[in-house]
């Protein structure tokens, strides 16, 4: 602390003494020192004693802290001596670079009082840098052509020194080609430039090096050197050059496309674009562009297509090489192709039969067909063959004529259809083949009988299945087709009685499925066995047999039948008795039951459903034997009862129950007072539930006993021999293979419909109804047949023909009468029969309409053919009119016309057909067509077409020979129209260019001739001869060409061919002439001149300098670069080198430079160049804003310092100059503080008001330098104060007075209230403590209740309130700062205490007597509804609403009895009391308040119903319980019970006699139609172990037709009434009763099915119709 306030004083004391002193120093302020020294001097070099200039003591030096401004680095101050030195190294060039005068400013600063000396100190130069190229290398191209004396510029060097010590002259290397030119040595800078002495030549020299010497004027002297390469571009001065004038290349035909065929190769001695040469094709015939594919760049030829030698068998190529420049050569080359036997051979077919029967006999002519080989020696030998193993072979005839013939028997069923295959394979090597592929089809004969896919059938079908439903399915094949294929089934047999399968099954005639025609029983009917037959529909039909055995399994449809024990007469179980010695294991009874299902649907097990006594009796599972599982004791019950169920084994398992009545007792006498129930005293209410049970069970034993004899009723007129047949010996035995069935007596249970006409007497039966499969059936329509009888006689074939089923057109025109004769030429006598006809022992071919006539015409080609030909030749000119004659066909073969009509004459080559045609009339060979001959045998010098005539009744064939002869029809044509050819205005005279030559189809004198060019004074034409004998022209250079004087020549090239009139075809020439750079670039300005101002934004375009060219393209373009340029202008400007515009890219600065000279230089591509000089002059603008530098400044002030404290000392400096370089300085902000000007641009920041620091701590003020420009600038700088604190402010709270609440039972440590108060000052001025003032409580310090945390101001409770103890605390807090000397502040604080429910409500009346019993209220009789009985009185020591409380009823034993008040508590009655009320009634009344969470108490009150205590004591003694409700709702539900049993009965009986009214009315019908049925034989009984039981009943079914005299009866699925039926029987729903009618008719057949249940009694040996 003592040393701040020693540094606060003497800062306080500089600040006093500062405006006093100031002025002292201003007469020293203006004084102006200068200083000298060379660049480069050693650190701590003397520049000048500052102490002396100034006039300074060196004591004071120290005191006044003299020093050089903080930007400053190059010099420091000796305080101990006030030398000026040299801190770090100064180099010239680097501070001033080229300007002449070099000098820095120094400022040097004093304080104690402040005061500011400028001093100037001057830069000498030395010679410290040679002369330095920018570049170590410099490259220039130069075209070999380049004229002499032609000067090429080149770059300067740049000397860093000023003077005579700067670049002075440029020195070259010797050189016999160049010599060195300085330009500029008058001027202030020099340039060297290169001059051409001698001429280059590239293919001599193609490159020089030079070394260019820099030196300047120093001493000694110092040098610097770059290299000259230059490199000699080329010029096109020389044509391309092929190796060889002509090449020779031998290839394969069967060369693959994109094989190398050759490669040329042309040089030019010239370089670059004028070397780089390009191949092409010079002339495209023979369809050579789309042969093969040249590289232009390598010179390769590669095949495009497949080259063929039958094509041509040679080409001529003419390829031409152009170099860059335009110059071109020619050569030529010739390609023989090599024959190789890439032709396979052809297989053309003339007749062919595309079907025969499969019984077509050995040695038929199927197919007549030729072969063709393209290739010529041995690749043109061919031989046929077929390499399957097929029943054909091939039979050779003359000139390559072959027949295709059967050569075994066929089997369609093996092979439906022949793919037969020729290959026809030639002699070449490797030999080539080639196959044709024909499909027979062959025709089907039904040799095949149905073959069934097994040997036998066996299905399984279970019993009850659905009537109609498919039970299996037969399959038979038959490898026919068609009709001979359809197989349809049938049954042929079965081991069941004729009369019977019909209804049984039946099976699809198409599908082969079975079906059943009823419901198959198991225990009737265990198998049987069918013989299917299956048969085609051909002609004769063929059929085969196949059995189907049909295994009728077993359903689970017949419920267990417990035979004993059997119930007594009145339905009763029956009781058994148990001795009580028996001991454990005693046989008491045996359970017997039946079951009519077989296997594990039979088996039965027996089970424990319910037993009085579940240990005391066991029971056998299997056996059913019921025993006893331990002794028998005292206690046990006498009589025991047992209900036992018998369940089988099926899926799902049926089950019958049994009742057993067990008593204990040794003897009958015993057991008989066991039997009976003591006496129950009676009861009102239970004497009328008796009655109810009474008359229910009467009302049921009536209902059921109406069952039993409708039932009964029907059972006995049923009872025959038919219903009970099942269990004759001979129809259910296992042993038996098959039944005997008797449908006389009804044997087995069928079903089926009845159909009969109206006026009909016989009767239809339909079993199932179908929808059959329709097969389509073969049209046989489209068969033809023909017979014809063929005897060859005397040459003559003689033949007779039977007329055919169906119209024949043979499709060779073969027409014949029914009867007539073939005149033959060579045959001395055959005989043949051709029977056309469908028979199996001859040979047979059908004629369909796709191929009528073919097989006669094969037949005939192959037994009448004679071998040998003719050849006739023929010579017409081309382009004839269609139908022109071209010869006499009838003339030449020696017959007439009539003749070559009958005979069937036909072009049958296939090569020319539609070239020419037959004239039967006249019998001469015309043209079909137009004929070109230049399409047909395009290059060849003799067109020769060849023809193959067939004359079908001699089977000869004559080979013709047409030739072709050439007429003048096409004139000389040039592929390309127009033609452009680029020669170089340097080309030499006599130079010769190759022309496109002209195409003529022709041949002959017809063909091309000769070419004429157009006149023109540079230009001649020459024609050469070329090996391949084509005339090639080719243009002569006669003068000397120049591209500036005429750039373009136009030439027309003409083709005259030798015809008569001469045909003549022209191309268009262009010559371009191509450009040679021979001008040099030419500026359009000797100097440019710009001037821009400095604030320019960078990228700019300042100047466009330009320069041409006369030259164009590559040689014309011009590339700008700068000749010469500082290194400041190199970062300021650049250059577009395409353009020519200089642009910024670097900032403009007038204070750093003021004018920029540079020299631009313009080179084209041949290095010829032309150069200018630049200068850009920079204007100034007020770009540079000023620039505020502080000197010195304190950071923190005390906020009591007194006004005008010296706070910093700024200077401001502004670079530019004039207005824009004057600056006005001010404070923005209404703040405390002002700027007082010292001298010059010196300004001091003071204060101008006191400050407080609470108000605020600190300032950032903000000096603004603004200069007077027209577009003025500022400049900102910022100064952060901060103002000391003192400690003059006490804490202050942040409210008056505080309140807090605080609920009782409150936790120990409990946070209650936190204050705070703040205290403005900072730091531990501001840092502020608190605690509670001294007071007592109820006789005890505040501080024993609550405790306030000192730095927090947080206040805890010490202990737990209790509101019942304390409603409210006052208490004192006090807050002190830690400032010197400290102040402090209090505030009030109220603490309430808050009331929570701790406390249960406490009842006081009715208050609980001492024994803990309830109390009595009384009640009178005669109380009126809101009669007072009592009142509930309670009590909470809580307050507000947590002792509010609400009194409420919680349980009585009449709950609408009594209420209670819900704020009085008092208990009132809430109706009048009856007498039927309780005399004694209990109250629970709940006590809550409403606290949260709420407490409550209970309180129970007994009111007794009396007006007096002895009324209470007598009613009290006679009190019993209530009657028990479920009296009263049992007997509800047994008056429901009888009712609803009622009701049913009642609907029973008045259904029955509606169904006998109905039923006698049917039976009235049926007498009239029917007087009475078979007898029927009687029925049987089964009876198990003794005991013999009614098993089954049938029910009939009469279906009548109205006027028919038979009966049909079915028997659907039987319904068995068993003694016991389980549950699963009972859910089965089978109808006793049932009547429907149907009436149907359709097609005039009336139906009537009448279909009642009819139950038929047994009376001596007749059987009457109830």
């Amino acid at each position: 602390m003592e040393y701040r306030a020693k540094k606060r004083s003497r800062t306080l004391y500089r600040q006093v003494l500062f405006p006093f002193l100031l002025p002292l120093f201003c007469a020293a302020l203006g004084k102006q020192i200068h200083y000298s020294i060379p660049e480069e001097m050693a650190r701590g070099s003397v520049v000048g004693n500052l102490a002396e200039d100034l006039g300074l003591n060196v004591q004071d030096l120290l005191t006044r802290n003299l020093r050089i401004g903080a930007e400053e680095k190059y010099f420091t101050i000796n305080t101990e001596n006030g030398d000026i030195l040299v801190s770090e190294r100064i180099d010239r060039e680097l501070l001033c670079s080229q300007n002449s005068l070099c000098v820095v400013p120094l400022e040097i600063v004093a304080e104690n009082p402040l005061n500011v000396f400028h001093i100037n100190v001057m830069i000498e130069d030395i010679n410290d840098n040679p002369p330095n190229f920018p570049q170590s290398s410099i490259v220039l191209q130069i075209n070999e052509l380049a004229i002499l004396g032609t000067r090429f510029g080149l770059e300067s060097a740049i000397d860093a020194d000023v003077g005579p010590h700067s670049l002075q002259d440029y020195q070259l290397s010797s050189n016999e080609h160049f010599s060195l030119m300085v330009k500029g040595k008058l001027e202030d800078k020099i340039a060297p430039e290169l001059v051409l002495e001698k001429p280059l030549d590239r293919e001599q020299q193609s490159s020089h090096l030079l070394v260019l010497t820099a030196v300047d004027g120093g001493d000694p002297v110092l040098t610097g050197t770059t290299q000259i390469q230059i490199k000699v571009i080329d010029a096109n001065d020389n044509p391309p050059v092929f190796s060889q004038d002509m090449y020779k290349v031998s290839l394969k035909e069967n060369m693959p496309p994109g094989t190398s065929v050759l490669k040329v190769t042309a040089t030019d001695q010239d370089e670059g674009i004028n070397a780089e040469i390009t191949y092409s094709f010079k002339s495209l015939g023979h369809n050579i562009g789309n042969k093969f594919m040249l590289d232009h760049q390598n010179g390769e030829i590669i095949s495009k297509d497949p080259i063929d030698f039958e094509i041509s068998s040679h080409y001529t190529i003419s390829i031409e090489a152009k170099d860059g420049g335009g110059m071109a050569t020619e050569c030529k080359i010739i390609l023989e192709i090599l024959d190789e036997n890439d032709n396979a051979p052809d297989v053309v077919f003339t007749s062919v039969s595309s079907s025969i029967t499969e019984d077509t006999k050995p040695g038929t002519v199927i197919a007549l067909f030729k072969t063709h080989d393209k290739d010529s020696g041995e690749n043109g030998e061919v031989t046929c063959l077929i390499k399957e193993k097929l029943p054909f072979r091939i039979k050779s005839s003359a000139n390559n004529y072959y027949k295709l013939v059967t050569d075994g028997t066929l089997d369609r069923e093996k092979t439906p259809e022949y793919n037969v295959t020729i290959t026809a394979t030639d002699k070449g090597k490797p030999p080539l083949s080639s196959s044709t592929s024909i499909t027979l089809h062959i025709g089907d004969v039904n040799d095949n009988a149905p073959v069934f896919q097994q040997a036998s059938y066996m299905v399984h079908v279970a019993e009850n299945n659905p009537t109609g439903s498919s039970i299996a399915q037969v399959s038979a094949s038959d490898p026919d087709l068609g009709s001979n294929g359809q197989v349809s089934y049938s049954i042929a047999a079965s081991d069941l009685e004729p009369r019977a399968l019909s209804s049984f099954v039946s099976v699809s005639e198409q599908s082969g499925v079975v079906f059943a025609q009823r419901a198959f029983d198991h225990e009737q009917l265990r198998s049987f066995e069918l013989t299917l037959q299956a048969r085609d529909h051909g002609s004769p039909a063929l059929s085969a047999n196949v059995s189907l055995r049909v295994l009728v399994g077993d359903r689970n449809d017949n419920a267990p039948r417990v035979l004993y024990p059997a119930l007594a007469p009145d339905g009763s179980a029956l009781f058994d008795t148990v001795p009580r010695a028996a001991e454990p294991g005693y046989l008491v009874t045996k359970v017997v039951a039946v079951d009519a299902d077989s296997g594990h649907n039979a088996w039965l097990s027996y089970h424990v459903m319910q037993a009085s006594d579940p240990g005391l009796f066991s029971l056998g599972l299997r056996t059913g034997e019921v025993r006893t599982a331990r002794a028998l004791s005292d206690k046990d019950a006498t009589r025991q009862r047992l209900l036992v169920a018998v369940r089988d084994g099926g899926q799902p398992p049926l089950s019958a129950t049994a009742t057993l009545l067990l008593v204990f007792a040794d003897s009958l006498q015993e057991a008989l007072p066991d039997l009976s129930d003591p006496p129950v005293p009676s009861d009102p209410q239970d004497e009328l539930q008796f009655y109810l049970v009474v008359a229910l069970g009467l009302i049921s034993v009536l209902f059921l006993l109406a069952v039993i004899l409708a039932v009964a009723l029907r059972l006995g007129h049923s009872s025959s021999s038919a219903s009970w047949g099942c269990f004759h010996y001979d129809l259910c035995s296992q042993t038996r293979p098959s039944v005997s069935l008797n449908y006389n007596e009804g044997t087995w249970p069928y079903s089926y419909n009845m159909y009969v006409a109206s006026d009909s007497r016989k009767t239809e039966f339909n079993f199932l109804t179908m929808t059959p499969e329709m097969f389509p059936q073969q049209d046989l329509s489209n068969e033809a047949s023909l017979a014809v009888s063929v005897t060859v006689e005397n040459n003559k074939i003689k033949f007779d023909s039977v007329a055919p089923t169906h119209e024949l057109t043979p499709p060779a025109r073969l027409n014949y009468p029914a009867t007539g004769e073939l005149i033959l030429t060579s045959v001395s006598r055959v005989e043949l029969e051709i029977i056309l006809e469908e028979s199996d022992t001859m040979i047979s071919a059908r004629l369909h309409r796709d191929g009528k006539g073919l097989v006669l015409l094969g037949v005939l080609l192959g037994i009448l053919w004679e071998a040998g030909c003719t050849l006739i030749r023929y010579s017409i000119p081309e382009e004839l009119e269609k139908g022109s004659k071209v010869g006499d066909i009838s003339k030449d073969l020696g017959l007439e016309p009539r003749e070559l009509a009958e005979g069937g004459i036909r072009i049958v080559s296939g090569g020319s057909t539609q070239l020419f045609a037959l004239n039967p009339r006249s019998g001469s060979l015309v043209t079909a067509g137009r004929i070109d001959r230049e399409e047909l045998c395009m290059g060849a010098i003799k067109c020769q077409l060849n023809l193959e005539i067939l004359i079908e009744n001699k089977v000869k064939i004559y080979g013709v020979e047409v030739e072709v002869r050439d007429i003048n029809d096409n004139a000389p044509y040039f592929r390309e129209s127009e033609l452009e050819i680029k020669m170089s205005e340097n080309a030499a005279t006599g130079m010769r260019f190759p022309l496109p030559h002209a195409w003529d189809p022709d041949v002959g004198k017809n063909s091309l001739q000769s070419y004429k060019l157009s006149p023109n004074p540079h230009f001649s034409l020459e024609v050469q001869n070329g090996a391949d004998g084509n005339k090639y022209p080719e243009l002569v250079l006669e003068h000397a060409l120049d591209r500036e004087e005429k750039a373009t020549h136009h030439l027309v090239l003409t083709a005259l061919d030798g015809g008569d009139p001469v045909r003549t075809s022209t191309a268009h020439i262009l010559v371009i002439v191509v450009d040679v750079n021979d001008n040099a670039p030419e500026f359009a300005q000797s100097e440019y001149h710009v001037s821009v101002p400095e604030n320019v934004a960078v990228g700019t375009q300042l100047l466009l300098v330009n320069a041409t060219d006369r030259d164009e393209g590559a040689n014309g373009k011009v590339m700008y670069s700068f000749r010469y340029v500082d290194d400041k202008a190199s970062q300021v400007f650049k250059l577009d080198s395409n353009l020519g515009t200089i642009s910024t890219i670097g900032e403009l600065n007038y204070e750093e430079s003021g004018v920029y000279e540079m020299e631009v230089q313009a080179m084209d591509n041949a290095g010829y160049s032309a150069r200018t000089k630049v200068l850009i002059t920079v204007l100034d603008v007020n770009d540079n804003a000023p620039e505020i530098i502080v000197t010195s400044l304190t950071n923190t002030i005390p906020e009591n310092s007194p006004r005008g404290t010296l706070i910093a000392l700024l200077k401001v400096n502004d670079q530019d100059s004039g207005e824009n370089g004057q600056v006005v300085c001010f404070i923005q902000g209404n703040l405390p503080f002002k700027l007082e000007k010292s001298y010059g641009n010196y300004y001091s920041l003071v204060t101008d008001t006191v400050l407080d620091r609470e108000q605020v701590a600190s300032y950032n003020i903000t000096v603004t330098a603004t200069d007077r420009g027209s577009l003025p600038l500022s400049t900102k700088t910022h100064i952060s104060l901060k103002v000391t604190d003192t400690n003059d402010n006490s804490p202050v709270f942040l409210q008056a007075s505080y309140s807090a609440y605080l609920p009782e039972n409150n936790p120990r440590s409990a946070s209650i209230i936190s204050v705070t108060a703040h205290d403005p000052d900072c730091d531990e001025n501001a840092q502020v403590t608190y605690f509670l003032a001294e007071d007592n409580l109820q006789g005890a310090p505040v501080s024993s209740y609550v405790s306030i945390n000192s730095d927090t101001g947080v206040l805890y409770a010490l202990h737990s309130f209790d509101y019942e103890q304390f409603q409210e605390l006052q208490l004192q807090v006090m807050a002190r700062d830690s400032g010197k000397p400290p102040l402090s502040s209090n505030v009030s604080l109220s603490l309430f205490i808050l009331d929570q429910n701790d406390n249960t409500p406490e009842i006081l009346y009715p208050a609980l007597p001492t024994d803990g019993s309830t109390g009595v209220e009384l009640a009178p009789r005669s109380a009126e509804p809101g009669y007072l009985v009592t009142k509930v009185v309670a009590v909470d020591k809580d307050s507000g609403q947590n002792a509010w409380l609400s009194y409420r009823l919680l349980k009585a034993s009449e709950p609408g009895l009594f209420s209670v008040g819900l704020h009085t508590g008092e208990v009132r009655t809430t109706r009048t009391l009856l007498d039927r009320d309780a005399l004694k009634q209990s109250l629970v009344v709940a006590v809550q308040d409403h606290g949260r969470p709420p407490l409550s108490a209970t309180v129970t009150l007994t009111v007794v119903v009396a007006n007096s205590i002895p009324d209470v004591l007598a009613d009290l003694g006679t009190l019993v319980s209530p009657a028990n409700s479920e009296t009263s709702g049992l007997t509800l539900y047994l008056v429901v019970a009888v009712a609803a049993v009622s009701f049913v009965f009642l609907a029973f009986v008045i259904v029955l006699l509606a169904l006998r009214l109905r039923q006698w009315h049917s039976l009235r019908q049926l007498q009239a139609a029917e007087n009475g049925l078979a007898g029927l034989p009687a029925s049987h009984f089964v009876g198990v172990d003794g005991v013999r039981a009614f098993l089954q009943t049938y029910s009939h079914e009469v279906s009548l037709t109205a006027d028919s005299r038979k009966s049909h009866l079915i028997f659907p699925q039987p319904n068995y009434a068993d003694t016991l039926i389980s549950q699963e029987s009972c859910e089965k729903s089978e109808p006793l009763l049932l009547a429907s009618d149907l009436v149907f008719s359709k097609d005039n057949h009336a139906l009537i099915q009448v279909s009642p249940y009819h139950i038929f009694s047994e009376f001596g040996s007749k059987y009457l119709l109830v």
